[in-house]
């Protein structure tokens, strides 16, 4: 059974206040059909999980741009200005990781696992609000997982069933995004008929993925104006 729907269909599995986390680094890797459906439906008042928060007119950054969520746990905001300015104004709460420790936040919720032991951060902001254990002798922060009401991932390929295949370095983050939502909805360039992708190639099997859409591609300036 494929697991194809429409942008249209996609889009109803949105709804105000989700935390919703993306794939991406700078945008890239982020998926722009799924990002224009959820600036198109409106939904506001959103949680969201990724590696940054875009730029102002690439990946997430216009959904931070129109004021849509009011939260983002990130390793960095710095190329989206208008994230910072919302950040300081007090409207865009931002939780600040280290990039390895969120990437291994995302991998746990992803696999499972309730936390991991870390001295990353410890003494610093990072440390602050969060468990700490002594072990063997040695200081360790507490990190907890990061899960999702909905993952969007995006993929060079996929096959009906939802087996991905990824481009270079628009991989990133999408493997372990795509196995941390409770629903993942997956971009793809093409999608192929169940068995004409190589085995070897496939990064995330089909049994993370629940729904797959085709790319339109996006202007990002023509959404942003």
């Amino acid at each position: 059974m494929s697991k194809q729907i429409s942008v249209k269909d996609a889009s109803t599995y949105f709804f105000d206040g989700m935390t919703l986390m993306f794939g991406g680094f700078g945008g890239i890797g982020t998926p722009p059909t799924l990002v224009r459906a959820l600036l198109e439906k409106g939904c506001h008042n959103l949680h969201l999980i990724g590696n940054d928060a875009g730029f102002p007119t690439i990946g997430i950054g216009p959904v931070i741009c129109e004021g849509r969520a009011r939260s983002l746990v990130a390793s960095h905001i710095g190329s989206n200005p208008v994230a910072g300015e919302l950040m300081k104004k007090g409207q865009l709460a931002v939780e600040f990781n280290p990039q390895g420790t969120l990437i291994e936040r995302i991998r746990a919720g992803g696999a499972g696992i309730g936390g991991f032991f870390i001295d990353i951060g410890l003494g610093t902001v990072v440390e602050e609000n969060k468990p700490t254990i002594n072990l063997r002798g040695k200081q360790y922060i507490i990190e907890l997982p990061l899960t999702a009401d909905i993952s969007i991932v995006y993929a060079k390929k996929a096959d009906h069933y939802g087996n991905l295949v990824y481009d270079k370095s628009a991989r990133n983050t999408n493997p372990l995004v795509a196995m941390a939502g409770a629903i993942t909805i997956a971009e793809v360039e093409e999608i192929v008929p169940v068995g004409s992708l190589d085995p070897e190639t496939i990064v995330t099997p089909g049994a993370f993925v629940d729904k797959i859409i085709q790319s339109e591609g996006v202007n990002w300036k023509w959404i942003w104006q």
